[in-house]
């Protein structure tokens, strides 16, 4: 399994949503034409806390906040670290001042797919 995964979690301001999503759209058009091999963006719609931790604690949502859940899958590590730096040197995606949510709140990390199964559509 060579494949290489970054994923995102960030609460976002309920009445950003539509903001946001255009911002992540044109986002990810950047990043599939660097190399990615997928890009999803998700917004939260049942989470209800049934034993466990909720994804809202765990994004420190506010009341007036949905929890946005992302992930971009690459084809290796490698290649991950080379399509992030293309992505933060594209000139599309330089302006950080207006993005919609507050970047600090954001968790952000890179995995190793452990189990990887799916069916195509």
């Amino acid at each position: 399994m060579n494949h290489y995964v970054d994923g995102f979690l960030l609460p976002l301001a309920a009445d950003k949503v539509d903001l946001y999503q255009q911002v992540a759209h044109k986002a990810g058009e950047v990043w599939m034409e660097h190399g990615a091999l997928a890009y999803w963006e998700t917004v939260s719609d049942d989470l209800n806390d049934q034993g466990g931790r909720s994804f809202i604690a765990c994004a420190d949502a506010k009341e007036n906040e949905v929890v946005v859940l992302a992930w971009v899958v690459y084809p290796s590590r490698i290649e991950r670290d080379r399509i992030i730096a293309a992505v933060m040197a594209d000139p599309r995606l330089q302006d950080n001042i207006n993005m919609p949510f507050d970047m600090k709140r954001m968790a952000y990390g890179g995995f190793k797919p452990i189990v990887s199964l799916s069916k195509s559509s």
